[in-house]
């Protein structure tokens, strides 16, 4: 295991089970932290927590659709209780439901704004609580460049990630003088089962790789160091920002 500069600290890490949460689960594990994933399936689950009790850490698997938001609370009771208490939470649970604008039906687009929006605001506050009581705290959203620059064929996805953008930054407005930290990252398309349709697309990487002045598509370990990074108290001073991780795509 790495440096454990999480050493002590509880975790739960939404849509943990695979993609760029299973890449952070993991990430915060080598650092020290006990884990809680969370994700609708129990294979991909059981994988992870698997994966890092091997390499010495402590996890535990949750089975959740994070969209059922009435839940929400009692689940993170159950994580906080199976963990010793909670310090951290990675918001990583989402889709990804692209297509032309005008073929958009009212059913793709509650569907993306519930599971990367809503659920996401819930998790928030479920967490928001315990960390405002105990003084302490880090969230990480999942934002995207796709919260600060548009892209054709993803106009429900950006406005969902627009929306994790600036409650990210209204959270941190009200809760960092609580001992709070609300931060988000920002990659650009990463190497995942949900990118693997546009990124398996020779035609969309001819347009989309130079768009990327690093000249490659990010890892999730790549995310993974950056989420490490937010939940550190390395980052104490840092508040509503989206730390990009993309391969320098938006500086230009």
């Amino acid at each position: 295991m790495s440096d454990a500069v999480l050493s002590g600290r509880a975790a739960i890490v939404t849509g943990g089970g695979r993609g760029i949460g299973r890449a952070i689960a993991v990430g915060l594990a080598e650092a020290g932290a006990k884990v809680a994933v969370v994700g609708r399936a129990n294979d991909p689950l059981d994988e992870v927590v698997a994966a890092i009790e091997g390499d010495g850490g402590t996890a535990f698997a949750f089975v959740y659709d994070l969209t059922e938001t009435a839940g929400i609370d009692g689940l993170f009771d159950r994580a906080a209780e199976a963990l010793g208490g909670l310090d951290i939470l990675v918001n990583c649970a989402g889709v990804q439901i692209t297509g032309p604008t005008l073929e958009v039906t009212e059913a793709d687009w509650d569907a993306t704004i519930d599971a990367n929006l809503k659920a996401l605001f819930f998790c928030c506050q479920a967490a928001g609580r315990r960390f405002i009581e105990q003084g302490h705290g880090k969230i990480v959203n999942m934002g995207s460049t796709f919260a600060v620059a548009g892209m054709a064929t993803f106009a429900a996805y950006c406005a969902s990630k627009g929306g994790v953008l600036l409650l990210t930054r209204a959270l941190a407005a009200e809760w960092a003088g609580k001992g709070v930290n609300v931060n988000a990252i920002g990659p650009t398309a990463v190497r995942t089962e949900m990118n693997a349709y546009l990124l398996d697309d020779p035609e969309f990487m001819k347009g989309f790789l130079p768009l990327i002045p690093a000249g490659r598509i990010p890892t999730p370990e790549n995310v993974a160091g950056a989420a490490v990074f937010l939940s550190s108290p390395a980052s104490d001073m840092v508040h509503g920002d989206q730390l990009m991780v993309d391969g320098g795509y938006t500086v230009i």
